[in-house]
């Protein structure tokens, strides 16, 4: 696995919002068709809005810039909050603080309260159960993806499956992080990933999961949602 240790460079993507860009991988953290319609797409659309369950576990790989924390935050907002969110997100190199700042992406909603809630994010300490706001808690983990076997979990409802590209790191796109997380899901649990890859369909299918292709974020024709039976 390539060792993510270059410096990153701040670029706008076609929707407004920001993402990070690192030169000598030639690789954004999001679609540079819109970082914040690609979140909302494949983990709101076409993985929040299907769980019904009262209390949901969600794991990140990985937490980047934090930005699927925050549409999913804004999305839980949206709704009576009669539910419990516990959000464990998978980091193995944290963004600095000039990162953050200039990131801003709560300047892309209208909820004036998801300015304190990105600073929250942010400035919440790793390896520690933060209560965001009432109902949302968030677990940051520093660590490699290969790690997760390690880690005592729930059993988790939803998997935001949101890697580096197969292109820069394949080793995260091929059968033992795969089956790891496998592992860690419940039974119908969902895995929602912004990748269509048939490599990708066949290990799942191989890892009993039942495998939908979607329509992809902007920019792209499928994504793939997978639910393990």
């Amino acid at each position: 696995m390539k060792k993510i240790t270059l410096e990153r460079e701040i670029k706008t993507t076609n929707d407004g919002s920001k993402t990070l860009f690192i030169n000598e991988l030639n690789e954004n953290y999001h679609s540079h068709h819109g970082a914040l319609q690609e979140a909302e797409h494949v983990f709101i659309k076409n993985g929040l809005n299907l769980i019904n369950d009262y209390e949901i576990n969600i794991l990140e790989l990985g937490f980047g810039t934090g930005l699927n924390v925050l549409v999913t935050i804004n999305e839980y907002l949206k709704t009576d909050k009669n539910h419990i969110i516990n959000y464990f997100t998978l980091e193995k190199y944290p963004i600095n603080e000039s990162e953050i700042e200039n990131l801003a992406y709560f300047e892309h909603f209208d909820n004036i309260e998801l300015k304190n809630i990105y600073q929250k994010i942010h400035q919440s300490d790793w390896e520690k159960s933060i209560e965001i706001i009432p109902g949302f808690h968030l677990h940051k983990i520093k660590c490699d993806f290969f790690d997760l076997k390690n880690i005592n979990l729930p059993k988790i409802n939803l998997v935001y499956y949101d890697c580096f590209g197969a292109r820069v790191q394949p080793d995260l796109w091929e059968m033992p992080l795969f089956e790891m997380v496998s592992d860690k899901m419940n039974v119908n649990g969902l895995l929602t990933t912004y990748s269509s890859k048939g490599s990708v369909r066949r290990i799942l299918q191989e890892l009993n999961f039942k495998v939908e292709k979607k329509q992809g974020p902007p920019g792209k024709r499928e994504m793939i949602n997978a639910t393990k039976l």
